[in-house]
């Protein structure tokens, strides 16, 4: 049987984490609980930073986006599984999955290149504060903004392209719960060799460069910070960067373990556990580290109740 003439007929079967039917609710309510926490957290910081005058900065124009951003990601993943466990049915035919796919290339790199603009704004701000209003403009926020939606989809569209190349059997096994792109290209009946350089040429290129980025920004205010003269002056400026700098560390920090596990431990289910914290809890944890860091938005949430929090 040649298995090309089946790839568009194919279903992959997303195990999940469990097949006991009694523990289905529990991971049921689990799932809703935190994917409810994800938006109605990030929803509440892009609805402050767009109400209040005093977050009408570049630092919370880049806060927004984000957040906007963690919706969308954790919505392309958890409502389908959502469903699969409420149907009892764990299957997702072939088109679905690469739509998922696709969609997930462009919120998780998004995610990767708005925290390169945010460390390059906070460098801006602390190393070069007198230029950093001429510099920052309303204009190049947006474009730099849209500039990471265009190499977040010029990136989704060449992972799935390469995807479309491969051919694959029916009713594929998947270990994760949703079609986690390495899991994917791993069941493929054809030569995965090229899909394979991709993805690591990829990964370093577009992860490493803003990782690289980032890293130097972060030199670059800390060498600042540690030229200015006063312990108030110092901590004040270490502040507008706590948050982010908590962010980057859990973003990539979860991506990192997710990667190991998955190379360590194929087949398992420990990977699909891995990836709950970098597609689950890091986006439901941002709006808290954010607002519980932030004095900005505190306040700012606070008029946006208020005065009732």
């Amino acid at each position: 049987m040649e298995p090309g003439n089946n790839t568009r007929d194919s279903e992959f079967l997303l195990q999940g984490f469990s097949e006991d039917p009694e523990l289905q609710p529990l991971i049921f309510g689990l799932f809703l609980s935190m994917y409810l926490v994800t938006v109605l957290g990030n929803l509440l910081i892009i609805l402050a930073t767009m109400s209040d005058s005093h977050l009408h900065k570049p630092m919370y124009f880049f806060l927004s986006n984000p957040s906007f951003v963690d919706i969308c990601f954790t919505s392309t993943t958890i409502p389908n599984m959502l469903v699969n466990i409420q149907t009892q049915s764990k299957t997702i035919t072939y088109t679905s999955c690469i739509t998922q796919m696709c969609f997930f290339f462009i919120f998780v790199e998004l995610d990767n290149f708005l925290l390169t603009v945010m460390a390059y704004d906070r460098f801006l701000a602390i190393c070069h504060p007198l230029h950093y209003m001429v510099i920052m403009t309303p204009w190049l926020c947006g474009l730099l903004v849209l500039v990471c939606w265009i190499l977040s989809v010029l990136h989704a569209l060449l992972q799935s392209l390469m995807m479309l190349q491969l051919s694959f059997c029916r009713n594929l096994e998947n270990t994760h719960f949703f079609c986690e792109c390495n899991q994917v290209v791993q069941l493929a009946c054809s030569d995965t060799f090229l899909n394979d350089m991709v993805m690591y040429f990829a990964s370093v290129l577009l992860g490493g460069g803003p990782l690289a980025g980032i890293l130097y920004s972060y030199c670059k205010i800390v060498s600042s910070i540690r030229a200015i003269s006063s312990a108030q002056g110092r901590y004040k400026a270490f502040s507008t960067c706590a948050s982010h700098l908590s962010i980057v560390s859990l973003f990539y920090g979860t991506g990192l373990g997710v990667y190991i596990s998955s190379s360590a431990t194929r087949n398992s289910h420990s990977s699909a556990t891995a990836s709950v914290m970098y597609t689950v809890v890091t986006p439901m944890l941002k709006p808290f580290i954010y607002s519980l860091r932030n004095k900005d938005v505190k306040s700012a949430l606070r008029r946006f109740f208020g005065g009732q929090l």
